[in-house]
């Protein structure tokens, strides 16, 4: 387990310096936040690795960020002496342990489908007194479970692995911007406003992940007044 945390913290790391080394991350409080949240999802290995993040650039240049790190062997030793064994204790009759762990896997599953919830969707299970508002939450969790292992299997089948939260992450730098264009009508009394919502244009890495999932984004969007017009 704590290898399979450290592979995963480093192969964030690695994700984490290739941002800052294109360009694309140059705050310094961005990227910090950036390695917070992987102390926070790979909290197992958080321990692992000395960060070290601070600009590099000169007063005449583009602002870049350095972002380097280095094993912690404190940690090693310490792991090598702390792990024991992983025990599955359960009242099922089934003798393959393959079969038992797979049904454990999809116990842990769904309890990510909970997670979704919280973390992508933002809904909290409180004020739910009433039978309605427990049954409402779990069909969000399935739907948003059934959708979260549907990008998986998009994913997988596109080769990019199965973990639809990095894909979101990235995707989720892809803006969109409001142009807003008054204009003049006759007597020079103020005419109807243009609105254009233009969409930013991906960057090389972004633009390999649509391409693999065979999509293709608009340069700009419709408002949902102008659709409803339609």
């Amino acid at each position: 387990m704590h290898d399979r945390f450290v592979e995963r913290m480093e192969a964030g790391l690695m994700k984490l310096q290739a941002s800052a080394e294109s360009g694309r991350l140059k705050d310094e409080a961005i990227a910090n936040q950036r390695l917070g949240r992987l102390n926070q999802r790979y909290w197992r290995a958080a321990s692992a690795f000395s960060v070290k993040i601070k600009p590099v650039s000169k007063p005449k240049e583009k602002k870049r960020l350095s972002i380097t790190w280095t094993r912690n062997t404190k940690w090693s030793d310490w792991q090598s002496i702390s792990e024991g064994c992983y025990l599955l204790r359960t009242n099922l009759t089934e003798t393959d342990p393959a079969k038992l762990w797979k049904r454990y896997i999809q116990l842990t599953e769904a309890e990510w489908a909970f997670r979704i919830t919280k973390d992508e969707l933002e809904i909290r299970p409180i004020w739910h007194h009433k039978e309605k508002r427990v049954l409402a939450h779990i069909l969000i969790c399935f739907l948003a479970y059934v959708l979260w292992k549907t990008l998986a299997q998009w994913m997988n089948r596109a080769g990019l692995g199965d973990a639809p939260r990095t894909l979101i992450q990235e995707l989720a730098m892809i803006k969109s911007g409001d142009l807003v264009l008054p204009t003049a009508g006759s007597h020079g009394r103020p005419g109807k406003t243009v609105r254009v919502r233009c969409v930013t244009t991906p960057d090389k890495a972004q633009r390999v992940l649509l391409n693999r999932l065979g999509l293709t984004l608009p340069q700009r969007l419709k408002y949902m007044e102008d659709a409803l017009q339609m």
